[in-house]
């Protein structure tokens, strides 16, 4: 259990997990965050995406793991089984009889044949609320292809064509964005299912898909697709038909970003803000159809202006104004952006190797400590205690932990 106390939550509640990579195990996270007793289930060497250490991408960097499964892990307890074998999932079955939520992301053939799809799981439990992400969801051809959200999320709903400038070839998306938003997704019907439970007492089994996660998240552009039947307009900055929604480049090579949405109501004070009154005064850019004609003419003045200064000299600027604008900074700033420090978005964490800095939980609660002040346990770290309570004797968990239980397995579905 994570959160503080008795006042967690999802205090009392027991979670199994069965998944590997992102979008389950962040599910997973924030159970554990909200107080529920998570126990992972992991192959016997350890999961791939635990042992990709920084050091192997090329990072200068010694930490003995993979700080993202860290991350998507925090406050769980982790057990090595090889799934392939009866006694293995003996375990996990037993773990399942006492459990509130089951979660995998395992592709539905895989869970048909350990007896760990829903199907199943449900007749052995009928209280069990069954929570599962795959790349293409569970009917139709392709339930069972593997995914990753590169494919399922971006490339398959149109984000990854959209998200680049006309004429521009796509570029590569950045990982585990679609896994982490499809996990919200999956904690949001689970919790749903839990107070459907507390009314009748029936488990029910809940699902999302990366590609459904991608298109929920593309909304704005899949609605008007389907009401138009046409793709939405790629952005052109060069052309930008409101260039008060638009990317300008500062004098030390910075970007930065406004976002006005409303051109009419920021146009005077942008213009005050930058010491331009004259494009103010412009007639070619007094009024929204004007602008939107000289487009183009007011782009190439805004580029010019705001090359003059750096960001940290437009920051107070732009701040005082009133105007919706953002510095593009790194991640590695972000990090240590003095309003996600003040927020406690970053926070300290215990790992086996010593503390780290890493993400607090996505979200607050008034008056509630939530997350983990740990990561994820070392690999069967307490497995013994834990085939204890399972009811397992001594001599059948030195079997279980023993080198005839940890032999390879079968290795890991994508999604």
């Amino acid at each position: 259990m994570s959160a503080a106390g008795a006042e967690a939550p999802l205090a009392g509640l027991r979670v199994v997990e069965v998944a590997h990579y992102v979008a389950v195990p962040a599910a997973g996270a924030m159970l554990a965050d909200l107080g529920a007793d998570v126990v992972k289930v992991e192959p016997p060497r350890g999961e791939v995406y635990r042992r990709s250490r920084p050091k192997y991408a090329g990072y200068a960097c010694e930490f003995p793991e993979n700080p993202g499964f860290h991350l998507d892990n925090r406050g769980k307890r982790c057990l090595a089984l090889d799934l392939a074998r009866p006694e293995a999932r003996e375990v996990v079955l037993r773990l399942v009889d006492r459990a509130d939520v089951f979660l995998t992301n395992l592709l539905p053939g895989r869970r048909r044949k350990y007896g760990l799809d829903h199907e199943t799981l449900l007749a052995r439990r009928p209280s069990l609320v069954v929570g599962a992400i795959n790349g293409y969801g569970l009917g139709g051809e392709e339930a069972d292809k593997p995914a990753f959200d590169y494919t399922a999320y971006w490339a398959r709903t149109g984000m990854m064509d959209m998200m680049r400038d006309e004429g521009t070839p796509p570029s590569l998306q950045r990982p585990a964005i679609g896994d982490h938003a499809a996990a919200s997704n999956l904690v949001c019907g689970i919790l749903a299912a839990l107070r459907l439970r507390d009314r009748d007492g029936r488990g029910r089994y809940v699902e999302t898909s990366l590609l459904q996660t991608g298109l929920h998240v593309l909304g704005g552009d899949v609605a008007l697709a389907l009401v138009t039947g046409q793709d939405p307009r790629r952005h052109d900055r060069r052309k930008a038909p409101n260039p008060l929604w638009n990317s300008y480049r500062t004098a030390d090579g910075r970007w930065l970003l406004l976002v006005m949405i409303e051109p009419d109501r920021y146009f005077r004070p942008l213009c005050e803000a930058l010491g331009r009154l004259d494009l103010r005064d412009d007639a070619r850019f007094a009024e929204p159809f004007a602008r939107l004609r000289h487009a183009e003419a007011l782009v190439d003045e805004l580029d010019r202006t705001f090359a003059e200064r750096t960001l940290e000299a437009w920051r107070p600027r732009l701040d005082a104004a009133g105007v919706i604008w953002g510095p593009m900074q790194s991640v590695s700033e972000a990090v240590r952006d003095p309003q996600a420090r003040a927020m406690g978005y970053v926070r300290r964490a215990e790992h086996w190797s010593g503390p780290i800095e890493t993400l607090a939980p996505p979200f607050r609660i008034e008056g509630v400590g939530l997350g983990a002040a740990r990561t994820a346990s070392r690999l069967n770290e307490g497995a013994s205690e834990l085939l204890a309570e399972l009811g397992f004797g001594a001599l059948e968990i030195a079997r279980l932990l023993g080198e005839d239980a940890v032999e390879a397995g079968e290795g890991p579905d994508p999604a």
